[in-house]
């Protein structure tokens, strides 16, 4: 099999009148369809279960960006059953034309890249950009994770010692039929990419997307059946993670379990997962992310301008809904003040408004998430300095303005709890030990940044900070697949780098045949 070198798929900036003018288009198509009724999809079959999960616009909760079949137990139940007898022959398959198959719907992505672009704008609040690259990183996972499985495949991919008298050889094979179970926050990335993954190596997959963004998560599915994915490989279970979720955790054939979430959420699947129930063969094999408490170190020897620019877009980028942006903002005494002068000069710049607009800042995501954000602040009130923000803003949707707490002790739950929203701790150091020790100071380990022209700072963090991915110098958010391996320490997760060629291996065990002649 031929195929060129991976490379990143570009980022639609929309900076020319031509792609604005093809954007508000597809925004006019998207909105045109409004409403629509979408099934499950178990076996290639269509199932309609006459109860439905409404998704919400955040701009504006009273637009129903459409409604989507809400799964039964009975459902999750059929979905596995058809994940596993799918698995028989996918398994089979030569990897090169698995390998065909996500080259095939990651062309097809590309095709209707603004188009996707533009359900993710409705449905969960992004700015075009940020929709723009959710899209793209989506591509990437397909076409990455296409090329990455041809490494792990036959026993050319395992070198093992010659022995005399006998052949021996090792390779790998894939697990069986798993679940995912994905976020809103990047309903077309993380979405693709968590079944993306177990799906190139020969593993069939029952996919849960987000309650709040199963919408375009049935677009992608269409892709993928397009693209030539047989029947029962992948399954699209839109339902209530507490009742669907929940069951394919604890089933007893669920062979490995996908998730990104809340730290909440994870922990009780990883408990859930480890009890053998009556009937099970194997121990499940569990891959988490759980998000972060992330911090950025601004040393006095860093540019302020260059600092002050990507904590903005790293505190605010989507509202501050990302598990890598920061929330803690670690500042060395000696640039404090001049620091945050310009740090909130640009946040006051910042524009807040419904996501088809192309604001700077969009909604959060839902009612639910409003609260809790708002519930925050007001703790944040109590325990720093609120200096900008700290509102709920005008509006239909869910628009709050964005937030910066100081004088925050490293302590306090806004400093310690991860609150997903658009909402900034500083933290004031004397020096940059205690920057470090502050910084590390949390459950979590997924992201981190330091801003310094101190080639020593930037060498201690190299070593000391101790986050799954460090930045420096630059914003803490946009992982590329493939260059950035993407995944945190601690609490933040299992361990496993999205974008890798290692985070296939967590889909894989190895077998070994020995014959003596």
């Amino acid at each position: 099999m031929t195929v060129e070198p991976f490379k990143n798929e570009p980022i639609e900036r929309f900076a020319t009148e031509e792609s604005r003018k093809a954007m508000r288009q597809a925004l006019a198509e998207v909105r045109a369809q409004f409403g629509k009724e979408y099934p499950l999809v178990i076996a290639g079959e269509r199932v309609y279960t006459g109860a439905f999960l409404d998704s919400l616009d955040p701009s504006d909760p009273a637009r129903v960006v459409g409604r989507v079949a809400r799964a039964r137990k009975e459902d999750a139940e059929a979905a596995l059953e058809a994940a596993w007898k799918a698995f028989e022959s996918w398994k089979r398959w030569d990897q090169e034309a698995r390998s065909r198959v996500l080259l095939k719907a990651a062309h097809l992505m590309r095709q209707r890249k603004t188009e996707l672009t533009a359900w993710v704008v409705f449905e969960v609040g992004k700015n075009w950009i940020e929709a723009s690259a959710d899209v793209a990183e989506a591509i990437d996972f397909l076409e990455y994770y296409a090329r990455a499985a041809l490494r792990f495949k036959g026993p050319e991919a395992i070198e093992v010692v010659p022995f005399p008298g006998e052949d021996n050889e090792s390779f790998y094979i894939p697990l069986g039929a798993g679940v995912s179970i994905s976020p809103w926050n990047f309903p077309v990335a993380i979405y693709t990419g968590m079944f993306a993954g177990p799906i190139a190596v020969g593993n069939t997959v029952v996919a849960k997307p987000a309650e709040d963004s199963s919408v375009v998560a049935y677009k992608v599915f269409e892709i993928m059946e397009e693209a030539g994915l047989p029947p029962g490989v992948l399954n699209f279970l839109p339902g209530i993670g507490e009742e669907v979720g929940a069951y394919l955790v604890e089933h007893p054939r669920t062979r490995f379990i996908n998730f990104t979430g809340s730290l909440e959420v994870g922990s009780w699947i990883n408990k859930a997962a480890g009890e053998v129930r009556p009937g099970q063969r194997f121990l499940k094999r569990v891959i988490t992310e759980m998000g972060g408490k992330d911090a950025i170190i601004v040393d006095k020897s860093a540019d302020l301008d260059l600092a002050a620019e990507g904590i903005i877009q790293s505190a605010y980028g989507f509202s501050g809904q990302k598990c890598s942006a920061a929330s803690r903002l670690i500042v060395l005494e000696e640039v404090h003040d001049l620091l945050m002068e310009k740090v909130e000069a640009r946040t006051r710049a910042l524009s807040v408004g419904p996501a088809e607009e192309n604001p700077d800042m969009g909604p959060v995501i839902n009612a639910a998430q409003e609260k809790k954000i708002l519930h925050y602040i007001e703790l944040g009130k109590n325990e720093g300095q609120l200096v900008l923000g700290g509102e709920k803003l005008e509006g239909p949707g869910f628009f709050i303005a964005p937030t910066i707490f100081a004088e925050v002790p490293p302590k306090a739950k806004i400093a310690q709890e991860e609150i997903f929203g658009p909402v900034l701790s500083v933290i004031k150091v004397k020096n940059f030990d205690e920057a470090l020790a502050v910084a590390n100071d949390t459950v979590y380990g997924l992201t981190g940044g330091v801003y310094a022209r101190d080639r020593e700072v930037l060498e201690r963090a190299r070593r000391e900070f101790h986050v799954g991915n460090l930045y420096f110098n630059r914003k803490i958010t946009g992982a590329l697949v493939g260059v950035q391996p993407f995944g945190g320490f601690n609490l933040s997760g299992t361990g496993a780098k999205t974008g890798s060629h290692d985070y296939l291996r967590l889909f894989l065990q190895m077998k070994t045949v020995a014959e003596r002649f």
